[in-house]
């Protein structure tokens, strides 16, 4: 029996008018951005709305327009990030109500860090901490206030002390297992037969790339760290609190049960627990700031409420860009932009489907401002086809979407909402602060070389367990 051909959603025009909805995105991406100076993930949510409203009205049958936005809306990698993301808002917020980052302040002023060691201490402690909150866009507002005064007064350079925070913050964007950009990348990379990558086996298998980014940036922010700085003494007491620090016992556990088990769901568990009790013994924190009642008013309140309702703004952008990505799914965008690349003479080589992808990744991060979770969502399913039908593992395309777009394409100047928060914190030009921005230099330079040299590139076995050697897919069935 013959497949039946599947119908497509018709625009007036034809099916580039499907793109309508991403111009008019990432239109209301420049005017937040550039314009209004807004970077809450609220505003980008009503942008991306906004753009399938907009977007409809091009298309033959608004119903069948929003019944494919739906239906990208309420696809299995959509749900699960949703459900994650409210998952992870809670253990994010108990990090940041525990104060971690003045523990570091503290460390460093006790063991007398001046100058360029000093700023390549706070491109570390800032990774410890957005890995541990998995926040990067909160991690620079936690990390600005306190370390960047901190660094000016112990001589650091100020355009490299800027750059090792956003530095920091995007290292643990690219690597926590509860970043939504990790979650993101897993999410829309699949198997065989259909299941999400393990967000754990994501981060166990991504280590090297990051690790290796971030030990080139640390040595080049202790290098050049203490261009133009002064030291000026002073105390900074008021800025530290070492009891926080012990904080990073239940963040290690975490970790290592999430990467271990691959289970996210086990690791935030563990994580809050233990997070709970340990903030709670010692001091850093009291009950009613994990839960408290307002009969007055009603309301119900506390940091894991708060982590919740923190999380709506995101919530709320990945169901506006899984709904574009219905519509230009059933649109046949998808698959016209994925035989493109596959056809091209770029991707006759599993090295150049990768390079075409890296290009792709990156005019995509471009596009949406440097939101990277938005780009990574948007440009995810293409990736997903284009390496299903190279046998690439989904660890490798996961690791490459995540790596790639927080990269370079995340702190180009006037582009990059990263690099607009550093500017309004600091003061200092956006070409300053994405100048000093080593670690994204380091992490593209870092996935250009695995791509080319082929290192960490695995396929897909027949168990879905990672091979060196691509296997012969020709006896396995079909996804």
């Amino acid at each position: 029996m013959a497949e039946e051909k599947k119908e497509r959603l018709e625009f007036r025009g034809g099916m580039f008018m499907s793109l309508i909805p991403v111009a008019i995105f990432f239109v209301f991406c420049i005017f937040l951005f550039v314009i209004c100076k807004a970077f809450n993930m609220e505003s980008l949510a009503m942008g991306g709305f906004v753009a399938l409203l907009i977007g409809g009205a091009f298309c033959k049958s608004y119903t069948k327009f929003w019944d494919a936005a739906i239906k990208g809306i309420s696809s299995i990698s959509s749900v699960s990030v949703i459900v994650i993301f409210f998952v992870i808002g809670m253990f994010s917020a108990l990090m940041k109500e525990s104060g971690l980052s003045g523990g570091f302040v503290w460390l460093a002023n006790a063991v007398g860090i001046q100058g360029g060691l000093f700023v390549a201490f706070v491109f570390f402690a800032t990774c410890v901490i957005s890995t541990a909150t998995g926040s990067s866009i909160g991690t620079m507002f936690t990390a600005f206030p306190i370390f960047y005064p901190a660094g000016l007064v112990l001589g650091g350079s100020p355009m490299f002390l800027a750059g090792a925070i956003v530095s920091g913050a995007v290292f643990g964007d690219n690597l926590a297992p509860i970043s939504d950009t990790t979650i993101a990348s897993a999410s829309t990379q699949q198997y065989r037969d259909g299941h999400p990558a393990d967000v754990g086996g994501c981060v166990k298998s991504r280590v090297k790339y990051s690790a290796v980014g971030g030990v080139i940036a640390l040595v080049l922010f202790a290098i050049l760290g203490g261009m133009g700085g002064t030291y000026q003494g002073g105390s900074i007491d008021a800025l530290s609190n070492p009891a926080s620090l012990v904080m990073l016992i239940p963040v290690i556990i975490m970790l290592v049960v999430a990467t271990t088990s691959r289970n996210i769901f086990l690791g935030i568990f563990v994580g809050l627990v233990l997070g709970l009790a340990t903030g709670l013994g010692f001091g850093l924190f009291p009950f009613s700031a994990v839960f408290n009642n307002d009969p007055a008013n009603n309301v119900a309140g506390g940091f894991l409420i708060t982590g919740i309702s923190g999380m709506l703004g995101t919530v709320g952008l990945v169901i506006a860009v899984f709904g574009i990505m219905g519509v230009l799914s059933e649109a046949g965008m998808l698959e016209w932009l994925v035989d493109k690349i596959l056809d091209s003479r770029m991707a006759r080589t599993d090295r150049g489907a990768e390079f075409a992808c890296l290009i792709g990744i990156s005019i995509t991060t471009l596009i949406f401002g440097g939101v990277t979770s938005a780009s990574i969502l948007t440009f995810g399913p293409v990736l997903n086809k284009i390496g299903m039908a190279k046998g690439i593992h989904p660890y490798r395309r996961a690791n490459m979407l995540d790596a790639i777009a927080n990269s370079l394409p995340a702190i180009v100047p006037f582009l990059s909402v990263f690099v607009f928060i550093g500017a309004a914190l600091t003061g200092l030009s956006p070409v300053t602060v994405a100048g000093g921005t080593l670690y994204a230099f380091t992490l593209f330079g870092t996935m250009v070389f695995a791509l080319a040299t082929g290192w960490g590139r695995d396929y897909e076995g027949k168990d879905g367990e990672p091979v060196k050697e691509k296997p012969d897919l020709s006896t396995q069935p079909a996804s």
